[in-house]
């Protein structure tokens, strides 16, 4: 069953932290982070410290209960806006982040770097609805361990938190292949994948409907800023209007 149905019919049975090495690549360094509480050689009982950050409030119901029935000793803590998410972030450490992309205040890719300023060991999680080749390479090189997306089976989820929690970072084979091949990838790729996080980021809020002032308000950025970030997309993906803007958005499920 994949995530996205957990969410609307969450399931009691206990997940697999096994995993099969043909479903996933796991990409390996220095542990960086405390074993699982559940352990062989845990010596004490230590409560696992999560962060959960999505702004639908139906999924963080779902997810906690999988990552319940999955892992023992769980304190999971709520966060449905990428402001929420640094506050708590600021107030106590964390052993990981689950963290969504689409939030309604900013860009789960911005949360994503001032995290990992604030907390640079902090393993970050990247559970998204956007296919891999969206904005998969984009996390990865904005500091996430891993990357996984909603419609994946819950049992993917925690081999993915299992490997980050371990130390290591987790792609699936597709993401691996796309890694290796970045160097030659320059022709042929959608124009807004040239685009910088930021650009990215605004074109998106075009695409959701947003006027060149909400966009300056959520982002704390000036009018004229703003306003200059839409003409360079017009430029770069060579268009003339913001009504072209919204249709390739949309279009591109961006």
């Amino acid at each position: 069953m994949p995530l996205a149905s957990v969410f609307s019919s969450i399931q009691s049975d206990r997940v697999l932290l096994g995993f099969d090495e043909g479903s996933a690549v796991i990409l390996s360094k220095e542990p960086a982070c405390p074993p699982l509480p559940n352990a062989p050689d845990s010596h004490q009982e230590r409560r696992m410290k999560i962060l959960l950050v999505d702004d639908h409030a139906i999924v963080r119901v779902g997810l906690k209960q999988m990552l319940t029935d999955a892992f023992d000793q769980l304190d999971i803590t709520e966060a449905g806006t990428g402001q929420e998410a640094i506050a708590k972030a600021q107030e106590t450490t964390w052993d990981l982040a689950i963290l969504d992309i689409n939030l309604p205040d900013t860009n789960g890719l911005d949360v994503l770097k001032r995290l990992k300023a604030l907390r640079p060991s902090l393993p970050v999680v990247i559970l998204s609805f956007h296919p891999e080749e969206q904005y998969a390479l984009r996390a990865l090189r904005g500091g996430a361990a891993a990357y996984v997306t909603k419609d994946s089976a819950p049992e993917e989820l925690a081999t993915a938190i299992k490997a980050v929690l371990a130390g290591r970072k987790y792609v699936t084979p597709s993401l691996a292949e796309r890694l290796e091949s970045v160097p030659a990838q320059a022709a042929g790729k959608p124009l807004h994948t040239l685009l910088s996080d930021r650009e990215l980021q605004v074109l998106s809020m075009i695409g959701s409907g947003k006027s060149v002032t909400e966009i300056a308000a959520a982002l704390e950025l000036s009018v004229k800023t703003i306003s200059t970030y839409r003409m360079r997309l017009l430029s770069k993906l060579q268009l003339k209007t913001t009504s072209a803007l919204i249709r390739y958005a949309l279009t591109h499920h961006l």
